[in-house]
C-alpha cells in the first residue's frame, strides 16, 4: 500500500463501517500490517468487517472510495487468504458522487472494473439519514488520523485581454455549462443509488426466498410425520376390529353350541356361564379400547386439519406475505414478472412450470413444448434416422401464439 505520510501523493486510510457509521479509522500502513498478520483485533474475533479504502488528496478531498468486505479468525486476524488489489481498483473507479473535489472515483459491488472481485465488494446506502458518503465526508473533516493539509498554491492571475477571453466571459453560457455539470454529476448519483437499491433489493429477496423454502420445508416434514403417524394409528385400529369381529364370531359359535347341546351339555352350564362372563368382559374392553383409538384419530384428523388451515406466526415471513407487506415476485418466459398471491404460494413451488402455464391459460405440456421452442428457436423436424433439421427460425415469443409442427420448423419442413 501507498505510505499515509507522503503528503505529495496524497493519503490513503481504510474506514470500518458499522451500520451507517464509521466505526475504526486506520492509516493504510496499519491495514497493511493486519493483512500481513503482524497485528490481530480480538473485538473482530470471526466477524466479516464491512470496510472502505479513502484515498484523499493533499488538500484533505476525498479522491476514491473502494467499499470491499475482509473476514477476521478466530484469533481477530485478517483472513490470509484475502488478496483483492483495493489500491489498484481505486485507481479503475467510475465516477461517483462529488464529494467536495468533483466527481470521485467509486468501486463497490455494483459498480466493478473487474468482475471477479465483484462478490468480495458491498455496496453503500445512500438514503437519507443513512448515507454512508456523508459519513465518511464528516469523519475526513474530523481528521481523526491527523493527516498534514497542504493548502493549494494560489497561482497570481494576471488578465489577459484576448478574443477567446471575452466570449468565454460570457455569463449566461457559464452558468449553462455550471448547470450541464451540474445535472451530470446528479444523474450519476441517482445511477448509482438505483444500482445499490437494486442489489439490496435482490440480496432481501433472495434471504426472505431461502427463509420461506426452510420453512415450508419443516412444514413438509411435520405434515408427513403427522400422516405416518395417522396411517399407523389406522392400521392397529383395523388390526383391532378384526380381533374383535373374531371374538364375536367365537362367541356366537359358543352359543350356538350351547343351545344345541341339550341335556347332554347341562352339566357345563356352569362353566360355560363363567366363560361368558370373562368374553363379555373381555368384550367390553375391547370396545373401549376402540373407542379411546378413535377418539384418537378424530384428535389427530382435528390437529392435521388445524395444522393445514392455521394462521402464520405473527411476524414471520408467511404472516408478510398473507398481510400483503412482503410479496415474492417471480419471472417466467412468456408470463414476465408474476406477484404470487399468499394462497398460491404452495402451488407455485411444488410445480412452478404447471403455475406458469396455468397463467399463460396453457397445459402444462404445451407450454413446455413453446418453451422449448422459445429457448432454442430451431427446426425441429427430424428424418428418417432421427437426426434433427436444427436450422435457426423465428422465435414465437408468445405461448397463446405458438403452433406445434409449424412455428417450430423451417419453412422447407413446413411444407
Amino acid at each position: 500500500m501507498e505510505s499515509a505520510g507522503q503528503a505529495a501523493e496524497g493519503y490513503s486510510a481504510v474506514f470500518f463501517m458499522e451500520g451507517s457509521q464509521v466505526a475504526r479509522e486506520m492509516r493504510a500502513s496499519e491495514f497493511g500490517a493486519f493483512l500481513d498478520g503482524y497485528v490481530g483485533l480480538s473485538d473482530l474475533a470471526e466477524t466479516e468487517v464491512r470496510a472502505v479504502l479513502v484515498e484523499l488528496s493533499d488538500d484533505l478531498l476525498v479522491q476514491a472510495l473502494v467499499f470491499f468486505r475482509i473476514w477476521f479468525d478466530e484469533e481477530g486476524r485478517a483472513d490470509s487468504h484475502w488478496n483483492v488489489p483495493i489500491e489498484a481498483l481505486a485507481g479503475r473507479g467510475a465516477k461517483g458522487p462529488d464529494m467536495g473535489g468533483g466527481a470521485i472515483r467509486l468501486v463497490c459491488r455494483s459498480q466493478c472494473p473487474d468482475p471477479q472481485y465483484k462478490e468480495d465488494l458491498w455496496d453503500p446506502d445512500m438514503t437519507p439519514g443513512n448515507n454512508h458518503f456523508q459519513a465518511i465526508r464528516k469523519a475526513v473533516e474530523v481528521n481523526n488520523l491527523k493527516f498534514r493539509k497542504i493548502e493549494p498554491v494560489q497561482e497570481e492571475n494576471i488578465p489577459v485581454l484576448s478574443a477567446q477571453a471575452e466570449d468565454s466571459a460570457d455569463p449566461e453560457e457559464s452558468a449553462a455549462a455550471a448547470n450541464r455539470s451540474r445535472l451530470a454529476q446528479l444523474i450519476r448519483e441517482q445511477r448509482l443509488r438505483i444500482k445499490t437499491l437494486q442489489s439490496v433489493h435482490r440480496d432481501s429477496l433472495s434471504d426472505i426466498q431461502r427463509e420461506h423454502r426452510l420453512e415450508m420445508q419443516g412444514l413438509r416434514s411435520e405434515m408427513a410425520n403427522l400422516e405416518q403417524k395417522y396411517e399407523r394409528q389406522r392400521l392397529r385400529n383395523e388390526q383391532l376390529k378384526k380381533r374383535l369381529a373374531e371374538r364375536n364370531e367365537q362367541y356366537l359359535t359358543m352359543q350356538e353350541q350351547m343351545v344345541s347341546g341339550g341335556e347332554d351339555k347341562q352339566r357345563d352350564d356352569a362353566n360355560a356361564d363363567a366363560e361368558m362372563v370373562l368374553l363379555r368382559e373381555q368384550l367390553e374392553r375391547r370396545q373401549r379400547e376402540l373407542e379411546l383409538r378413535d377418539d384418537k384419530i378424530v384428535a389427530l384428523e382435528q390437529e392435521n386439519h388445524e395444522l393445514r388451515h392455521r394462521e402464520p406466526a405473527e411476524n414471520s415471513i408467511l404472516d408478510h406475505l398473507k398481510r400483503q407487506s412482503v410479496f415474492l415476485v417471480a419471472y417466467h418466459p412468456g408470463v414476465g414478472h408474476v406477484t404470487l398471491p399468499y394462497d398460491d404460494i404452495e402451488a407455485y413451488f411444488n410445480n412452478p412450470t404447471a403455475y406458469a402455464a396455468d397463467r399463460c391459460g396453457m397445459n402444462e405440456p404445451a407450454y413446455r413444448e413453446w418453451l422449448e421452442h422459445y429457448e432454442n428457436p430451431v427446426c425441429t423436424h427430424e428424418d428418417e434416422g432421427g437426426k434433427r433439421c436444427g436450422e435457426p427460425i423465428l422465435r414465437i415469443s408468445q405461448p397463446a401464439e405458438f403452433r406445434p409442427g409449424i412455428d417450430d420448423c423451417c419453412e422447407k419442413h413446413q411444407d
